[in-house]
């Protein structure tokens, strides 16, 4: 039997850095295994599991855009924490059945341990965005008692969001041009709060245009998150730091949610010994 493998798939995937970190874990942990990247077209989810459900040297596969959402009906069965995040990126074989999970919440929650470990007033987090990774950060944060700005082109797509994900909170939908006009809105003072700005657009990769985001409308103290990888100094994050504010980059989310994905595919926890070397691998 040829070595046991999983693979990230997506449209597009050429640009993944699932391959390095999960290739670095192996390699540490010793094991004969591997791990690679496959395009898989829009529509063409049923062939691609149909052919995998046969070949017993593969373990699972990372589900990225666009198919965390379109994934879920295709799969023997849904992790509950799955389901009611409405989205999975993570999918494993367990016996003949394809099981789908959801790793993207604890990889975002990863690098807040510290900050979500310690006693607030109040926890407030302007999140920008209504896209299929909104649906994980949603989930997190109102699991931790944060009440959630939710800015999107759309507001009624975000206000629909909010109400499918946290029907109980008391949160709010406006759109994401509100943040990119100055404000002078006096904030109270913030002793004891806990203040995140989290991007899940987009906007600020490669390519893209940058986050239009004005600084005044965060307050003081706030940490500024960006899930995006490429680059992982986004615009967004340079111009917190240069305002004094904390940031959080994306390699974060993407280590944090690869590392629960490996235990399932490999059995067996991913080294994270060696986080820094890694990190320096995956930005260029």
């Amino acid at each position: 039997m040829s070595a046991a493998y999983a693979e990230v798939i997506g449209d597009p995937i050429a640009q993944s850095k699932s391959p390095l970190i999960h290739r670095f874990w192996i390699e540490g942990a010793g094991l004969d295994a591997d791990y690679r990247a496959h395009r898989v077209a829009e529509g063409a989810l049923g062939d691609y599991l149909a052919a995998r459900r046969t070949d017993r040297a593969w373990r699972g596969c990372n589900v990225t855009m666009p198919h965390k959402q379109a994934i879920i009906p295709l799969l023997d069965r849904i992790d509950p924490f799955a389901a009611r995040v409405g989205a999975v990126n993570t999918v494993v074989r367990e016996g003949d059945a394809l099981a789908g999970y959801n790793t993207d919440v604890a990889g975002f929650l990863e690098p807040l341990e510290g900050m979500l470990g310690e006693r607030h007033l109040f926890r407030m987090a302007r999140v920008f965005g209504t896209g299929g990774a909104t649906r994980a950060v949603i989930t997190a944060l109102a699991g931790h008692g944060f009440t959630l700005v939710l800015a999107g082109r759309d507001p009624q797509k975000a206000r629909a969001l909010l109400d499918e994900l946290d029907p109980g909170g008391e949160h709010h939908a406006v759109a994401l041009d509100h943040f990119a006009q100055a404000t002078d809105f006096a904030f109270d003072d913030r002793e004891g709060c806990c203040d995140l700005l989290v991007n899940t657009t987009p906007l600020g990769m490669r390519g893209q245009a940058p986050l239009a985001f004005d600084f005044s409308h965060a307050p003081p103290g706030s940490v500024a998150y960006d899930i995006v990888t490429d680059p992982v100094e986004t615009d967004f994050l340079q111009r917190a730091r240069a305002a004094g504010f904390g940031t959080i980059d994306g390699l974060s989310m993407l280590i944090g949610q690869a590392a629960a994905a490996f235990v399932r595919f490999f059995g067996t926890a991913a080294p994270r010994d060696r986080d820094g070397e890694l990190r320096a691998r995956l930005t260029p």
